[in-house]
């Protein structure tokens, strides 16, 4: 999952469906992208669950999955407290220092 949200213009794509759901043409105009370049990562992150398509009519809709993103979230959850902590203890510090 990290390989796939370590590119940047994937971690765009995500924060442009974030938004909204949008038509690969629409995500192509945000991202000044060739056609091809967008579907390509569109299908990597359709590959790895975290953005799905429908079909409206003519046009392909991506939407983000954001199941996957909350699997993140959770783990990250406690090296996020350690980080609290560390900064706490930062803050403490500098405020005890003479001015």
């Amino acid at each position: 999952m990290f390989e796939v949200i370590a590119e940047p213009n994937r971690r765009q794509i995500l924060d442009l469906l974030r938004e909204r759901e949008r038509p690969v043409g629409e995500l192509v105009a945000e991202l000044g992208l060739s056609q091809p370049g967008v579907s390509k990562h569109l299908r990597v992150l359709r590959e790895a669950g975290l953005v799905d398509v429908t079909t409206d009519a003519q046009r392909r809709l991506y939407r983000i999955r954001p199941e996957p993103l909350r699997e993140i979230d959770e783990w990250l959850m406690p090296y996020r407290a350690a980080w609290r902590s560390r900064l706490d203890a930062l803050e403490q510090h500098l405020d005890e220092m003479p001015d």
